[in-house]
């Protein structure tokens, strides 16, 4: 295309494993940066352009502002030329807060609020009346949260012991205790104040509570109106007002709100409730006012509550006056918007704190597209994470259409369709980690296609091809699976193979295979959930080495092995072993920095003057996995890491924090500790997440040597390419939402390519 502004430059960019990039980005295109994972692709496009664009742009701003904005260190480059204002799309949770729903994320709710005020019979008041978020709007009752937290009755109270044996279950009525005595040695008050005379005792502490009888629980829970008599540990009568055990439990820990207890108080309290809908608003949030306000016969709760799909067609159903209105035309061209992206089976009203991280950045798109800003720099996190191809077409179009605006849409992709659709490419490698971080090509995709490199290699591979197949073994039933969309599916699920889950986003293959599958059969679930429970998680913790590198460092230097750790006497005491410093920024985002004392290092300066073979204790953290492999001997420590290399992540250090990696990232951290396993069916929630053409292809590897050592390989996929060499295809459909949720197909890939009705079949056919 035309270039009608000066390139966007960068000179000698040198973050992370960068070595002296320098690349010329033009004005206005659709820019790819491709690359193997872990080559430097996020370094030069998030934390060289976008991170500097936004440093550069609060410095405009007044010292007073100026504070209170995120502060950005300067990446290491020498200079940027005509660097542009930067909006990055990632794949970052968005909305965290409770109150945070697709409407709110979108801004439709805003315009259906309008609506409703102007046309809603009987008129609750203006359109903030109807909002969840405003007092004169939200149910009283759990203030507009739609939520209302209970006591779990049967995590709180084991009923197959006694008092005696601690059958109440939360520490803080744990034997012993004050409240524990209330209930256990209670008798209720005879109203004499003689300790000889304390009453009739109220309760058989040392009787199994399934042995009491309809009263006696009744009473242990939620009993009250009369006092109990106790004799206190210095002998006296203590005399207290009688409170069940469940309304005792709500009025200290759940009615104060779980935000005013102490993070071990908390950690208690969410083991023994459970969140309900709220009795009084049904679980819509909103005040009874709002919820008799009708246009059409239906409040704004329940038009939230359908799919974009179906607000569509009834807003174009509306009277004429109405779909003319000011309001229902930007209502319709924003809704339609959302379904363009392949949302359209989401809801107004659905939660953002459960949408996926491909979900939500479709929904950042959907808010930039409605933007009048023009010369503008869009950074984009792999958009085709969690896509269909029939999606992907959809979200190409909308990266034209910010292009088109006269934006730089610059974009970290690994998708062959949208390589291919971009108007200049720029490959970092040729390896990971140390490997990479050169410019190994920079042009068209068609010049690409024929360049020496690994991406260009790829492409120039045929799309799509079939292979011989591993007949099924047995196979694994599931039957009535009714779940969010599925409806009554019956499905069987082939063992010692491998299976794809195929399908439009939406159409249910995580709720059939994340959901209904483990509860039915024993299975492995590899998803991308964080990977370690302690925050501080490393490579290195996880695969079990840490502990071997600590002892070996104070063997060799004749100290205590705790002065080695991180989390102990070698820490810093600046940032507590971290390594940065977060700041609380009140209402806005926290802001980490790097700890100025230890520089990142983590450790104390006394742990830092010991060294082995002349590396510090901080110096090992810094080494790659692949590094460590071939330098750490000492008792098999590099041996324990070659699991972490099969997988394709030698690239990651062995102090990177397991909460930084991306969602693939993740997968494959869980897949290194069970390569080695026999016999067990493991479930993968798209494990191609991130990953590049060619590290696609030893993914597939790796379910082979699974497959092979007797394992079963069940695989939720996009990639056309894993598709085509699966064993077994599920495909579900045959569309998202309320039009998913039924098997459209199983069998074979090339009898899938041949289904006309199953649009993943259609683009598999044009593929191969």
């Amino acid at each position: 295309m035309k270039q009608s502004r000066p390139s966007l430059v960068v000179h000698d960019a040198r973050t992370n494993n960068l070595k002296g990039v320098s690349v010329a980005i033009p004005s206005p295109a659709l820019t790819v940066v491709s690359g193997v994972s872990g080559s430097g692709k996020s370094s030069l496009v998030f934390e060289t352009i976008a991170t500097e664009s936004q440093r550069q742009l609060n410095e405009v701003f007044p010292p007073y502002i100026r504070n209170r904005l995120p502060r950005f260190e300067r990446p290491p480059f020498e200079r940027i030329d005509n660097l542009a204002p930067a909006i990055v799309v990632d794949q970052k949770g968005i909305g965290r807060s409770s109150r945070s729903t697709v409407g709110t994320l979108s801004e439709v709710s805003p315009m259906l609020r309008v609506l409703f005020s102007r046309y809603g019979e009987p008129s609750a008041g203006e359109s903030t009346a109807y909002s969840f978020n405003a007092p004169e709007g939200m149910c009283p009752e759990c203030q507009g949260l739609g939520q209302v937290l209970t006591v779990d009755i049967e995590q709180l109270i084991d009923r197959s012991k006694s008092l005696d044996d601690g059958a109440i279950t939360h520490p803080a009525f744990a034997v012993g205790t004050n409240y524990w005595k209330r209930y256990a040695t209670a008798h209720r008050h005879s109203g004499s104040s003689s300790s000889k005379d304390l009453g009739e005792k109220l309760f058989d502490a040392t009787r199994p509570l399934d042995e009491y009888s309809d009263e006696e629980w009744e009473l242990l829970l939620h009993g009250g109106g009369f006092q109990t008599a106790r004799l206190d540990d210095r002998g006296n009568v203590a005399v207290n007002d009688y409170e069940g055990v469940v309304d005792r439990f709500t009025r200290r820990y759940i009615a104060p709100g779980l935000d005013s207890l102490k993070p071990r108080e908390r950690a208690d309290v969410e083991h023994v409730v459970e969140q309900a809908p709220c009795p009084a608003c049904g679980g819509t949030r909103l005040s009874r006012a709002v919820l008799d306000s009708r246009i059409q016969g239906r409040n704004i709760a329940e038009v939230s509550a359908m799919q974009v799909t179906e607000l569509v067609d009834w807003l174009t159903d509306l009277p004429e006056e109405m779909v003319r209105s000011s309001v229902t035309d930007p209502l319709l061209t924003a809704l339609r918007r959302i379904n363009d992206v392949g949302l359209g089976y989401l809801s107004l009203d659905r939660p953002s704190i459960t949408l996926s991280g491909g979900e939500g950045q479709r929904l950042k798109i959907v808010k930039h597209l409605g933007s009048s800003l023009t010369g503008m720099t869009y950074v984009f996190d792999e958009p085709s994470t969690g896509l269909h191809a029939n999606d992907v077409e959809r979200v190409l179009s909308l990266l034209h259409q910010l292009r088109d605006k006269g934006n730089i849409v610059l974009v970290v992709e690994h998708d062959r369709s949208i390589i291919e659709a971009a108007d200049h490419v720029i490959d970092i490698g040729p390896g990971a980690g140390a490997k990479g971080g050169r410019v190994t090509f920079e042009g068209t995709p068609a010049d690409l296609a024929k360049s020496n490199t690994l991406t260009g290699a790829e492409l120039r591979e045929p799309l799509t091809r079939f292979r011989a197949l591993r007949d099924p073994k047995q196979w694994l039933p599931v039957r009535h699976a009714t779940m969010h969309n599925l409806r009554d599916v019956d499905v069987d699920f082939p063992l010692g193979v491998l299976t794809a889950i195929t399908g439009v986003a939406g159409s249910g293959k995580s709720t059939l295979a994340t959901k209904v599958l483990p509860r039915q059969h024993d299975v492995v679930l590899i998803d991308q959930s964080p990977a370690g429970i302690n925050p501080r998680s490393t490579p290195a913790t996880y695969a079990k080495v840490w502990d071997k590198v600590r002892r070996v460092f104070a063997k060799a230097n004749g100290v205590g092995v705790g002065l080695f750790s991180f989390n102990g006497d070698g820490a810093c005491p600046a940032c507590r072993g971290r390594g940065e410093i977060t700041h609380d920024m009140a209402y806005m985002d926290p802001i980490t920095v790097v700890c100025e004392t230890c520089e990142g290092r983590r450790f104390s300066p006394k742990a830092l003057q010991y060294t082995v073979d002349g590396r510090t204790i901080a110096d090992v953290l810094q080494m790659t996995i692949d590094e460590a492999v071939d330098a750490l001997h000492d008792d098999g420590i590099g041996a324990r890491l070659t699991s972490f290399v099969d997988v394709g992540l030698g690239y990651l250090t062995l102090g990177r924090p397991l909460s930084e990696l991306s969602g693939g990232e993740r997968q494959r951290v869980k897949l290194a500790s069970r390569l080695n396993d026999h016999g067990a069916v493991f479930v993968f929630d798209e494990p191609t997440s991130g990953l590049h053409m060619a590290d696609v292809r030893n993914l597939v590897g790796l379910f082979d040597r699974l497959v092979d050592a007797g394992n079963t390989v069940i695989a939720i996929e996009h990639d056309l390419d894993v598709v085509a060499v699966s064993d077994w295809v599920i495909d579900l459909g045959p569309g998202a939402g309320a039009a998913g949720g039924h098997v459209v197909f199983g069998g074979r890939p090339a009898a899938l390519a041949s289904e006309t009705d199953s649009v993943t079949g259609r683009h598999l056919a044009r593929r191969s």
